[in-house]
């Protein structure tokens, strides 16, 4: 087998990238980096240099990592910061490292991505060569598979490359015929505050709209990219990592598998102004929540857009499950249930290599220990 890195998508065609895609998860597309890279939010400026992996047989493509050079750690969701403070004050460059991701997505999905849905041991070994190789000789300090599916989380620990563990929360559906259906399994007190929540935000004046696929206007992505840059600067002082383009571009060639959810007030002219909205993709089994922004702060109105909302998306479009994105404990109380996360790190400096396994082991215990007493807290009877 040959191996090669190129340094942007487009070094490649879509067919042959998208030929590598044998699941219907989104995030791995050809559409989905390259919207990432013509609008300019992934980029050397950006600090996420396209150094995306090839393996070729006879000169045929068989198999891809899409992978980027990083000069900082952000929009990972696998927190590394503590490693690049050791690096900094040990005098030793943490940066640039590599990373087997999708920018600024925390959805467990493909990493290696190959004709066969068989990832083979061959086709692993191959790439955990060129990896460690392409490191060792181009001063890169490490390379990370982040959120990869369990299965070739399993195969690289095997190689020898140390896993990490996390935990998020998703929903499941339970063959739910409505929103009810999923009410009437949480416990009375659980029940009522969920169906409290959602009363106060029908009181405040809101209605909500469902738009997919075609009916997606460029108006839509303009409003949007002004909700979500308005929520970044008010929570951060930056417009966020991704621009208007970005959005603009999704929805002209990934509409199928988008679904904007706005959350509608009557203006004081009767006519219904957008005041948030959450951007959700999704494919035949699961709805990813990724986005959220709103002009103005309401009780409540977040949980419903982007949690409730998205439930009952995911009914009605009989998907079995609800991945909510990264962090937040309050989804415990929504329905949410713990999944163990996986990502696994391959380190070029010995002693750091050494150090960064033993806290892993340790971290490891702690992340089972935490979605035990996730699990114990789940609303339902």
């Amino acid at each position: 087998m040959q191996t090669r890195f190129i340094d942007s998508i487009h070094q490649i065609d879509a067919t042959q990238w998208n030929s590598l895609c044998t699941s219907e998860y989104p995030f791995i597309r050809y559409e989905f980096l390259a919207a990432l890279e013509t609008s300019g939010c992934t980029s050397p400026a950006t600090g996420w240099q396209a150094h995306h992996l090839l393996i070729l047989a006879d000169g045929e493509l068989v198999a891809a990592m899409p992978g980027y050079l990083k000069t900082h750690s952000y929009g990972e969701y696998v927190f590394d910061w503590s490693w690049a403070d050791a690096y900094r004050r040990y005098g030793v460059d943490y940066y640039p490292k590599w990373i087997n991701a999708i920018p600024f997505t925390p959805c467990v999905g493909p990493r290696l991505l190959c004709k066969s849905a068989l990832q083979t041991t061959e086709l692993i070994n191959a790439a955990v060569q060129a990896l460690t190789t392409e490191c060792s000789e181009k001063n890169i300090s490490s390379w990370h598979c982040l959120f990869p599916d369990s299965a070739t989380s399993e195969q690289l620990r095997e190689q020898g490359i140390p896993q990490r563990l996390g935990c998020q929360f998703h929903w499941f559906n339970r063959d739910y015929q409505n929103f009810g259906d999923f009410l009437a399994q949480m416990s009375s007190r659980k029940r009522k505050n969920i169906v409290k929540e959602r009363r106060q935000v029908i009181e405040q004046g809101f209605v909500f709209e469902v738009k997919t696929g075609s009916a997606l206007t460029e108006q839509d992505w303009a409003t949007f990219y002004a909700l979500y840059r308005n929520t970044y600067l008010k929570r951060s002082g930056h417009t966020g990592y991704l621009s208007g383009e970005f959005f603009q571009q999704l929805g002209a060639t990934m509409s199928n598998n988008l679904v904007l959810i706005n959350a509608l007030q009557a203006a004081e002219n009767g006519a219904q102004r957008v005041i948030a909205a959450a951007l959700f993709m999704r494919d035949s089994t699961t709805l990813y929540g990724r986005y959220w922004g709103c002009f103005e702060e309401y009780q409540f109105l977040h949980f419903e857009t982007c949690y409730y909302q998205g439930i009952d998306y995911a009914i009605a479009n009989q998907l079995t499950r609800f991945d909510g994105g990264a962090q937040g404990e309050h989804k415990i109380a929504r329905g949410f249930e713990p999944v163990i996360t996986h990502s696994n790190h391959w380190i070029k400096e010995p002693g750091f290599r050494n150090a960064i396994e033993q806290f892993l082991q340790q971290e490891s215990k702690q992340i089972h220990l935490y979605a035990e007493q996730a699990e114990q807290s789940l609303p339902f009877k």
